[in-house]
Order: structure tokens, then sequence, then C-alpha cells
């Protein structure tokens, strides 16, 4: 039996040499589906584990709270809170920068730098050194910003401070696990050259705002076990006279909800992909495993005949799967690990963390190798059992030939009178439905990942289109830190080259309907504004109507409310009081949860004069160096964003990232097709060869009897793309859903061309595919075809 085994492992070896072709083009398939689960979840545990370990070394806090002007006193209060460990009051604001040898005013989040050491949220120091606490200039810039504007440790530039000019000069250079994902007021993606974070020692920083002896920012770090909610129940009451903003936690903390988004979308992509490649080679490994044993038969009684037993023929085929499963999982473990490392890299160096742990745990290798195995395994197992049963006789024989009969497909084709080439194609499909069906939903599946993956430059062409020329006409967005009166925007339309100028109120509410309860921020707005506005997905632009509130449905949704329902509305910060309004419209947003109102029923419920928190204004392109030096001699503005820069590092970032993702994509759509398409030639060529031999000897040329192979698989091909296009759509659809958070939406916008390439890529992949195989055909040997006994 030693003897044996060692024949029948002999056999395993040459079987596999013999068709390495195919089993490598399965293999590839099972690769990348591995390479796929190894990468999000590399990537995303990667993350995760980093992000986890910069929070809990640099005590990152649990809860946070904007207020408007706090005194000292309250610490004591706040500190006696049930389940509070620590707490850091500091001193905010937002400047605006003139810095040398550059036009463009800049801005920046001015944080203070407690006189004995921060206790949480600790930032790390990269370069230099940090100031002393009695100095009045001297700040620390985070990396990223004092790299891009070539500021190193002894450099000098201006910061306007509660209307007041100062002269500061850096220090250092720090990172910090509160800004990881620094975004200014007004931006969608990160800007490190318009946008930074200082740290300032708190003496001088609440000395020029007019602070000392107060805070207006607050973070808060729970004792371990405790809840959230009572903690930022008592911050909101203890704290409202204040004109506190509303406590949020960690997952409504800017920075932290862009890595929470980014994390859940790697793991969707976790779950969505794998199972479809997975499911590909189960169907592959079952269509050669099936064809190996119908061409085996006599071997396989020959070995039984010698006294192998059915365990033995069993596990041959099963072991002869599993090299395909170890040489699939094996090429995936090289290729995901790559892959997910790299790209971690990337996304490490994109959202400035000072390190990366990089360390996938053995759980996801064992994971994706048992699922690899488990998928060869299964797609071999019917075979295998068939070839275990086969009595020796039976298996020895010839197998039965099918029986043909003439049914209406048949009469149907002889009575179009198509060619005998295109005859012996389509009785193929129709007397091989099954064979056929798979072929065709492989293939299918090919064209899903590409529809699914290529869809989101529709999407964000849609999103930029509506962000940038339809909603935000405005060239630049001018903040201010509190309210000011109407008349800024006269002084706005003074300045150098603006052309027009509007005011919109923005104010922090916590909206309650039953028992749902959502903070959100309100945009007060006069009717017909033309910079800033309101557009639906149809196009229409839309005003707030008075009298009410306007919400956005991902908004209303999260609060269970409809149109023409009466919602709660408390409002925060220097607006205090909680008044009933209804909702008059809903309005569809790609960003962002918005909630609107119209300027008048603002100035109603407050009982105030027309106020503003940001100023949108054109521009004549002539004049913006002008406009951009103006901004800087401005002593009440905060910051300002501009929509063209903002526009193009929204195209700039997203434009790198969809390439990298379409060719990922790309080579996982091929991958699926090459492996269906050529293991099918393959299984035709050598089930047909009799057949296909008879034709030359007949006196078809080498084209006719090649059509008959290519021309198969390339309309099995083709009936695949309405199906693809399908099964990308329904994928796609599912992506959008998953992805949409309080941030933003994702639009499900399909354009043809989308359909239209990824059928293109399936089509061509498919016949290189066949063509490879094709070649085999003009060597075939007709004497020796005829021979045998297929």
């Amino acid at each position: 039996m030693v003897n044996g085994m060692e024949a029948l492992d002999r056999k395993l070896i040459r079987d596999f040499r013999r068709l390495w072709s195919q089993f490598l083009a399965i293999s590839l398939v099972l690769a990348a589906g591995v390479a796929v689960l190894l990468m999000s979840f590399g990537m995303s545990d990667a993350l995760e584990e980093t992000r986890a370990t910069y929070y809990e070394r640099n005590r990152f806090a649990d809860v946070f709270i904007d207020v408007n002007r706090a005194p000292n006193s309250m610490l004591d209060i706040i500190r006696n809170i049930d389940g509070v460990a620590y707490i850091e009051p500091r001193v905010t604001t937002y400047a605006t920068l003139d810095i040398p040898a550059k036009v463009d005013a800049t801005v920046a989040y001015v944080v203070s730098l407690p006189e004995n050491g921060t206790s949480l949220n600790q930032p790390i120091l990269r370069l230099g050194n940090w100031p002393d606490t009695t100095a009045t200039d001297a700040v620390v810039l985070n990396a990223p910003f004092g790299e891009a504007n070539n500021l190193w440790p002894g450099d000098d530039f201006t910061a306007t401070l509660n209307g007041t000019k100062r002269t500061l000069t850096v220090t250092g250079w720090a990172l910090s696990p509160e800004f990881i994902y620094t975004i200014g007021p007004g931006s969608l993606i990160p800007n490190d050259e318009d946008f930074g974070v200082i740290w300032m020692p708190e003496q001088a920083l609440a000395a020029a705002l007019d602070r000392t002896g107060a805070f207006n920012n607050l973070s808060v770090k729970l004792r371990s076990g405790y809840r959230l909610e009572p903690v930022i129940d008592a911050l909101d009451i203890f704290l409202e006279p204040y004109g506190a903003l509303g406590a949020i936690d960690r997952t409504e903390q800017v920075s932290n909800a862009f890595i929470d988004a980014e994390i859940t979308q790697l793991r969707t992509l976790a779950y969505t992909l794998p199972p479809i490649f997975l499911g590909i080679t189960i169907f592959l490994v079952n269509m050669v495993m099936g064809r190996i044993v119908a061409l085996e038969r006599a071997e396989i009684g020959l070995l039984k005949a010698l006294g192998y037993s059915d365990t033995a023929i069993l596990m041959h085929y099963l072991l002869l799967a599993s090299l395909v499963g170890v040489f699939g999982v094996s090429i995936g473990y090289v290729a995901g690990s790559w892959l997910s490392f790299e790209l971690a890299k990337l996304y490490a160096d994109f959202l400035k963390f000072p390190y990366l742990i990089y360390s996938v745990s053995w759980n996801i290798y064992v994971l994706s190798g048992v699922l690899g195995l488990i998928a060869a395994g299964t797609g071999a197992a019917r075979a295998a059992w068939v070839a275990a049963r086969l009595a020796p006789a039976t298996a020895m024989a010839p197998p039965a030939p099918p029986r043909f009969t003439t049914s209406w497909v048949d009469r149907a084709l002889h009575f179009i009178r198509i060619s005998q080439p295109t005859m012996m194609i389509l009785r193929s499909i129709v007397r091989w439905p099954m064979r056929a069906g798979l072929s065709i939903l492989g293939m299918a599946l090919a064209v899903g990942i590409l529809v699914s993956s290529n869809f989101f430059p529709d999407a964000l062409d849609l999103i930029i289109d509506t962000a940038f020329y339809q909603s935000n006409r405005q060239h630049a967005v001018l903040f201010f830190n509190d309210e000011v009166d109407e008349s800024v925007v006269v002084e706005a339309r003074r300045l150098p080259g603006v052309l027009q100028a509007e005011g919109q109120q923005v104010m922090t509410a916590v909206l309650r309907h039953e028992h749902y309860r959502k903070r959100a921020t309100i945009e007060a707005r006069r009717p017909g504004m033309n910079l800033s506005r309101v557009v639906s997905t149809n196009g229409q632009v839309v005003d707030a109507p008075p009298g009410g509130i306007m919400l956005s449905e991902r908004l209303a949704a999260q609060l269970g409310a409809s149109l023409g329902d009466v919602i709660e509305v408390k409002f925060l910060g220097v607006h205090q009081g909680t008044y009933t309004l209804p909702v008059t419209q809903l309005v569809t947003q790609f960003f962002g949860l918005g909630a609107y109102m119209d300027q008048t029923t603002a100035n109603r419920l407050f009982q105030q004069d027309p106020r503003v928190s940001i100023v949108n204004v054109t521009l004549d392109a002539a004049h913006g160096d002008a406009f951009q030096q103006s901004l800087k001699d401005l002593p009440k503005l905060a910051g300002r964003a501009m929509l063209a820069e903002n526009r193009a590092g929204f195209e700039d970032t997203i434009s790198r990232n969809i390439l990298i993702t379409t060719t990922i994509y790309a080579i996982l759509g091929t991958l699926i097709t090459v492996g269906v398409a050529y293991n099918g030639a393959r299984i035709q060529l050598s089930e047909r060869a009799r057949e296909l031999a008879s034709l030359r000897i007949l006196g078809f040329t080498k084209g006719e009897v090649g059509f008959v192979l290519v021309g198969e698989i390339m309309l099995l091909a083709v009936l695949a793309q309405p199906l693809g296009w399908w099964i990308g759509w329904g994928v796609a659809k599912m992506l959008t859903e998953s992805y949409t958070s309080d941030l933003y939406s994702m639009p499900l916008v399909v354009s043809a061309s989308t359909f239209s390439s990824a059928s293109l890529i399936v089509l061509t992949a498919a016949l290189v595919s066949v063509l490879v195989v094709r070649r085999r055909l003009d060597g075939i040997d007709l004497v020796s075809v005829m021979k045998t006994r297929e």
C-alpha cells in the first residue's frame, strides 16, 4: 500500500504539472479573493490599531465641548461629575496668518498649552522645542502645516488675534491625536498649506483673547467602565449658562469621524468582494475537476481493479484540488500582505499618524486560508465523490453517449438556415444549460465588480457639480469667530476685487422628535440667495419656507421626522431658547446633515437685528492678490476658505484614489474573466476535439473550426453583460448605503460609459483568453484525435 500511495502521489504531481495553466488561472482568481480579504482587513486593522495606540499613549479625550466663555471656577464642579477622570480646559480661536513670501492669507486653529503641561490630547513634538510657559510670542505648529509653509523653528510670521496683529516665532513642530485628519472651516479635505494648528502658551493666548481665568473649550476623559451619556448630559446642564454648544463624544469629533468612515469603507470591502471570488473559485474547480474525472474513467477503473479503495480515490482528487487551493492561497498571502502594507502606509501618511503599527492578525490569515481551501474542496467534492463511487467495470467502459433529440430549438435553427459552426455553438449552449449558465454568471460577476467600482467617478462628478457649481457658487467664504452685525456684508463688498457679497447666520442646535435626538448646525438664509444655495437632486434651487425648518432627508430620517411634523429645536451657544417648529420642506444633500431656516424667522425667534456668521463673495480674478492681502488686515476675520482651492484639492486627492482603486478592480475583474473564459475554452477543446477534428477532415477551414471554439465562449461573454450590469448596479447601491454617514452620502450614479468600459474590459479579457486556447487547436494531430474514444 505504501508503494501504491507513492504511485498516486506521483500521479498527483504529474496531473498538476500537466494542467498547470488551467490551475494557474483558477489559483489567480482564488488569490485575488484572499488578497482582497487580507488587504481590506490588513489596512483597516493597521489603521484601527495605530489609532487606538496613538489615542491611548497620548490620552485622547472621550468628550469635547465648546462654550462661549466659562469661568475656571466651574472646573471643580465638573471634576466632581461621576465618571470624570481628567479634564483639560483650554482657550482656542481661529486666526488669520500672514506668512512671509506667501500672498494668500492662511487660517489656523490656535490652541492653548496649559502651564502644567497637557494632560489630554497630548501633542508629540517632532522637531524643535516646546515654548516656555511664560513666553508671549512663541508657538509650535502642527508638523504638516509647518512643512507645507516652510516655517521652521526660529522663523517668524504674523497672526491676527482678537483684532490685534502679533508677530509669533516658531519653536517646533508637533502632531496630535486630536488633529489626525486636519480639516479647516468650509473645506472638504485637509489642505496643509492653507490650514493648520498652532499651540501657544495658555497665559499669552488667554491674555490676547481676554479670557484670563476662563476657558472656551474643554476635553474630558472618563474613568473605565463609565457611560458617556450621563457625563455629556451633566456637562450640557452645567455649562449651558455659559453658551455651551453641546458636548460630543469621539464619534462626532471631526478627525475621528473621518477615520471611522475610512475604516468602515475598508470593512465593507472585505465583506463584499471576497465571497464573489470564492464562489467563482468553486465553480471553476468544479468545472475542471469534473472534466478530469470524465477523462480519467479508465484510469480510475484500473486503479480500483488493482485494489485502491474508494477513500484513496476520493482523497486523490480532493488533494489535487487542495494543491490548487494552497497555490492560490499562497499567492494571495504574498499579494495581500504587500498591498495591505503599502496602502496602509499611504493611509498613515495621508492621515498624518506619527507612526504605523502594522500587524495583521494571524486570525485573518487563517480565515482567508481556510476559506480558500474550503472553496477549492467544495468545488472538487462532487467530482471526487463521483470518481470514488465508480465501479471498476463501469469506469473502464466508455461512457454512454448523450442522447440527443430534435427539439424546437433545432427546428428553429434549421428554419433560419444558419451556418453549421453557428448551429454547433447554439446546440452546445442549449444542451448543457447548467454549464453555460454558470459561465455566464462568472463573467457577469466580473462585469459587476468593474461596474460597482467604477461608479465612484460618476458619483463624484455629480457631487462636485452640485457642491461647487450649483450649491456653492461663491469664490471665497469669510468666517468670523462670533456673530457680527449684517453691516459686515457691506464692508466685504468694499474689499478689492469683490463683485458680490452675501451673508448668512450659522447656529448650533439640538433637534428632538419623539424619542430621537440629533445635534446639528442650522443655517439661516435670506430667500433668493445667489451664491450659497440649497439645490435639490432635480437641480431646483430651494429656499427654506418662512415659519419653519427645512431638513436634509438624512437628518429627517435620523429624527424619524416627515414633512409637516413638528420638532423641538433647542438652540445652543449665544442663542438660548427652545422652540417648536414644523418641518416645512425636505431636501437631498451629499455633505453633512443640513438644516435651514428663513433669516426673517430666525430674527423673529431671537428678537434680533440681522446677524451673520459667514460672508460669501465672488471675485474678480485680476484682483486676487489684493483681495488676499486685504484679508490679512481684517481684525474681525477668523479665517477664509477659497472654493477654487477646495475644488482643486478635492479633485486631485479623489482622482489619485480613484486611479489606484480602478486599477486594482480592473485587474480583479480581468482575473475572473480569464479564469472563467480560459478554463471554459480548454474544457470545450478537450470535450470536442474529435468533433472539431472531424470538421477539419470534412473540409472546414481552420478559421471556421476555430469559430466554433471562440464563438461559444464569446457568445456566453456577450450574454453575461446585461446580468453583469444588473449585479454591478446592485452592488453599487449597497456600497452607497454602507458609505453613508453624518459626514457625507454617496449618490448612486452609474453612467453608460461605466457599463460600456466594464463590458469592454471583460470582453477583451475573454477574447484574449480564448484565443490563447485557439492556438492549441491549430496544432491538433487529426489522426491521433480520431483514434481516441471521445
